[in-house]
């Protein structure tokens, strides 16, 4: 059972909660004109994490044969408890259990900067179909702007976080997270080095910002709580990322300081008090055709 990027990198609750914004109804129109793909399309998610995207894909594409892959057995298992209605299975990227000329559409989230290109973009051109599109998301560089309710930290925080960074601990280095990412140059270049044609590129803006007036109290809600779910899931992960640093007793105090903050942030919310906190992100649609 393989949960190492669950416990160490990304923890299930972040991935799903801010994919779930990510790829609200909200941005259907924008994510169906950049992907250009057809309704009855054959589509493979690579790398689905826990099954946001794929969800989203499922409710834009009613037609649709859908599969989710991902090497994470949680995320796997959390996917497909959530949508058991779609498929979902454990493989990897680098060598996809599919025949050759076998899938009209694939498609990744912040998948690409991990692989080594050739495996990664090798891998979908043998399996796609001619004339098959390949869809590669890549989160580019957005804004991030936290209520100062959320953002203060008392000298309790302060320092267990200080005792935790002053660990050689960092993950993304130990699992070479990120290794392979490229400029929004170089990724359609080297695209069109392992084959692609009729390269194209799109940008997609999603604005979480709960205190905007377009959004529903129900959504705004949804923001604020998905930042939580991150702040908590940054503390499940320390006894696999620090073990034995901090104690059972401090992680407990960790969680009820993190619940305090955002119920006072919502409190504000509820009451009109507006903070202007805001999550900018910025997708790059990268499209290709086999």
């Amino acid at each position: 059972m393989n949960t190492i990027w669950s416990d160490n990198i990304q923890n299930i609750g972040t991935l799903y909660h801010s994919r779930t914004l990510r790829f609200s109804d909200t941005y259907k129109e924008a994510f169906q004109n950049a992907f250009c793909i057809g309704k009855n399309a054959g589509i493979l998610e690579i790398g689905c994490g826990p099954g946001a995207l794929t969800q989203s894909l499922a409710r834009w594409y009613p037609d649709a044969a859908i599969t989710g892959i991902d090497r994470d057995s949680a995320f796997i298992q959390f996917a497909a408890q959530k949508a058991p209605q779609l498929k979902f299975m454990e493989a990897d990227a680098a060598a996809l259990p599919f025949a050759d000329n076998s899938i009209d559409v694939t498609i990744s989230n912040t998948v690409q900067e991990h692989i080594e290109p050739s495996k990664f973009f090798g891998e979908q051109f043998r399996v796609l179909k001619p004339g098959g599109i390949c869809l590669v998301l890549s989160a580019r560089r957005g804004i991030q702007n936290t209520a100062g309710c959320i953002a203060e930290e008392n000298s309790f925080e302060q320092e267990i976080w200080s005792r935790i960074e002053q660990l050689d601990c960092n993950m993304t280095e130990k699992y070479a997270v990120g290794q392979y990412a490229m400029s929004e140059s170089a990724l359609p270049t080297v695209m069109e080095r392992y084959g692609f044609r009729q390269v194209s590129t799109e940008y997609i803006v999603a604005n979480l910002t709960p205190d905007n007036p377009q959004n529903s109290k129900e959504l705004a809600h949804c923001m604020i709580n998905a930042h939580r779910q991150t702040a908590l899931d940054a503390v499940n992960a320390i006894p696999y990322t620090a073990p034995g640093v901090v104690s059972d007793v401090e992680l407990k105090q960790l969680r009820t300081r993190i619940n305090e903050k955002y119920d006072q942030r919502i409190a504000l919310y509820n009451e009109g008090i507006k903070q202007w906190d805001t999550s900018i992100s910025l997708t790059m649609v990268l499209r290709g055709v086999k």
